[in-house]
């Protein structure tokens, strides 16, 4: 999910509009350094389900490791394992292509560069955010990474098949035989 700070974020706070003048949506000043890390993470778009793990640095050493918990998190019956990347230098390190040499159900699928809306995850980070840090204060580190476990625990608790692309609203259906009339402008 790239690098995240102990700080405040941003949410919808409810305004009294019945007051005149008008009151504005304030938000308190953040100041200081108070901690920060990386979120990784995997998903399956067919179950809906994910898997996150928090990282204080984001190094090859790192990534492997979390590569490790997504082998032990993914069931043992599922043949193939597509992960798509981007193109991060610890992505293509040493390390991970002698992981991937020692799990052949792994492919390695590079996205191409300026291109992060072919990543199915993207939408999905979009939605971690809004579950586990909008509109929070926070302190530490720590609380920052129970929040994104929090969140992923209540996520997987309600998962469904992802669907990528633009949400599909319902439309009425046309009554058969009854062409609409064009607009004459």
């Amino acid at each position: 999910m790239g690098p995240e700070a102990a700080k405040s974020f941003p949410g919808h706070d409810l305004v009294d509009v019945t007051k005149r003048p008008a009151q504005r949506a304030t938000q308190e000043i953040d100041y200081g350094r108070r901690g920060k890390g990386y979120v990784f993470g995997a998903f399956q778009p067919a179950t809906g389900a994910a898997f996150t793990w928090t990282a204080t640095r984001r190094t090859t050493a790192n990534f492997v490791a979390f590569l490790e918990e997504v082998e032990s998190w993914i069931a043992p019956h599922v043949e193939r394992i597509y992960a798509v990347l981007d193109n991060l230098s610890a992505h293509r390190a040493t390390d991970v292509l002698l992981f991937a040499l020692a799990h052949p159900r792994w492919e390695f699928v590079f996205q191409p560069k300026y291109a992060a809306y072919l990543n199915l995850i993207e939408p999905w980070w979009k939605i971690l955010r809004s579950l586990a840090l909008k509109g929070k204060r926070f302190e530490t580190w720590d609380e920052i990474c129970a929040a994104v476990a929090s969140a992923t625990r209540y996520w997987n608790a309600h998962c469904h098949p992802f669907v990528w692309g633009r949400r599909r609203r319902h439309r009425p259906r046309r009554q058969p035989g009854i062409a609409r009339v064009p607009s004459v402008a």
